[in-house]
């Protein structure tokens, strides 16, 4: 069984960051992808950024310039520098995996207010 746990959401002020972790545990050898995905009230599941085991990054676009993702292959974690925040950038943030399967964290609240 794989579990992701995410940590670092919060509320912040526009303009602000914030950096989001996410740990795999479980068994299994590697991890293919590892990357963010978010969801806001009323919208669709959207990618935020993703990273292959091989160092490959993909970033959607509404982030791209802002957003940096980074993994550790040898500790199983994923990290995600969010700077230069907007209200829009507020949802719930997914840690994922592919594994054997595709796996998700249990979402972690990211609020970006003044």
């Amino acid at each position: 069984q794989v579990q992701l746990v995410e940590s670092g959401g919060g509320l912040v002020q526009p303009g602000g960051s914030l950096r989001l972790s996410c740990a795999a545990s479980g068994i299994f050898s590697s991890i293919a992808v590892m990357g963010w995905y978010r969801q806001a009230p009323g919208k669709q599941r959207e990618l935020v950024a993703r990273m292959t085991y091989g160092g490959s990054k993909n970033y959607g676009d509404t982030v791209k310039g802002r957003f940096t993702i980074s993994r550790d292959n040898a500790k199983n974690t994923v990290n995600l520098q969010m700077n230069s925040l907007k209200p829009e950038d507020t949802a719930v943030y997914y840690c994922y995996a592919r594994i054997y399967d595709d796996y998700w964290g249990q979402g972690t609240q990211v609020t970006v207010s003044s």
